[in-house]
């Protein structure tokens, strides 16, 4: 699934391919692509037709458009709508100019037409989709918790309803880096749970979770309880910093799943340290990097690096299961 780097890469074209076009058609091909929109296809298509995109959004790996201006005049003084894209673990967005045909890609799941802007012609944006666990949906904007910009990309004080319990994440200049430490120190939890967990701090996915603890040498299992503050701010700026690498390489692409607006992959695959290097020598110590069952997922790391606490965190949370998180 998109982790932050991929999602911020589709949101910066996004911002230079589309905004300030109006939504002239809405082509919906299959309507499972809307299937959270309450009024399926017809609302969907009803609350985007002359809308206009005046910018591109994202929390964590939560994505959306802003439709037209911010409202001056209503009663928290931002536009009150926006369409909110989730890639799942295939979706792309497409821009395609109109010049020639637009390409009919076989898992082509909604289509936008999009007007012309004083610079360019019109386009389409495309919604792909082989897996289909993605979603568009046009939703309500409500105000953040903090008064704060909703997200990278607007200094709109607002996010869409369904992004309103997601965290803010490790690039977003109005997260609080100190609540955010005393916050994961006070889990009852493993360290990657935690660092996996959108609601305590978004975008980190599987991925670069397993590349944050590798650079700061810790065990996926490390009891967060059992961290000091300094220890808690090392595998963040760990995690701060390898999501910034990979954004300057456009994400991590390993197939044709993972693609910016113009159909490019990202290459930051040829960096991983440890996630995929299953069987081959750490590059720091050149042990062998192991592969090991984690959440119906898999956890990748050095094992002469990131050695297993000593404090198993199954029999701690056995001895406590009221607070025990899944």
């Amino acid at each position: 699934m998109p982790e932050l780097p991929e999602v911020e890469t589709v949101r910066d074209g996004l911002a230079r391919h589309v905004l300030g076009r109006r939504v002239e058609a809405v082509e919906v091909r299959r309507d499972s692509a809307v299937r959270r929109q309450a009024g399926a296809v017809p609302e969907f298509a009803g609350r985007l037709t002359g809308r206009t995109l005046s910018a591109a959004v994202r929390r964590g790996k939560f994505l959306w458009l802003l439709l037209d201006e911010p409202a001056v005049d209503g009663p928290i003084g931002v536009p009150g709508e926006a369409l909110q894209a989730h890639l799942g673990m295939s979706g792309q967005l497409l821009v395609r100019g109109t010049a020639t045909p637009p390409v009919e890609h076989p898992h082509l799941r909604a289509r936008l037409h999009l007007g012309p802007t004083a610079d360019a012609g019109p386009v389409v944006l495309d919604f792909v989709d082989q897996r289909t666990f993605g979603h568009l949906t046009v939703v309500d904007l409500v105000p953040t918790a903090d008064g704060a910009p909703g997200g990278y990309g607007s200094a709109v004080a607002a996010v869409p309803e369904p992004v309103a319990h997601i965290a803010r994440d490790l690039l977003d200049p109005a997260l609080d880096r100190a609540v955010l430490v005393a916050r994961l120190r006070a889990r009852r939890t493993d360290l990657k749970r935690a660092l996996l967990d959108q609601t305590l701090v978004s975008g980190i996915g599987n991925i670069y979770a397993d590349e944050a603890l590798w650079r700061a040498r810790l065990h996926y299992a490390r009891p967060t309880d059992s961290l000091s503050g300094a220890g808690v701010g090392a595998v963040l700026d760990a995690a701060r910093d390898v999501m910034t690498e990979a954004l300057r390489a456009g994400g991590t692409s390993f197939d044709a799943l993972y693609v910016n607006v113009n159909g490019s992959s990202g290459y930051f695959d040829r960096s991983l340290a440890v996630y995929g290097q299953e069987g081959r020598p750490c590059g720091r110590c050149g042990a062998v990097v192991v592969r090991e069952p984690f959440m119906n997922r898999s956890s990748f790391r050095c094992p002469r690096c990131q050695r297993r606490p000593r404090r198993s965190p199954e029999r701690r949370t056995t001895a406590h299961p009221a607070t025990r998180r899944t």
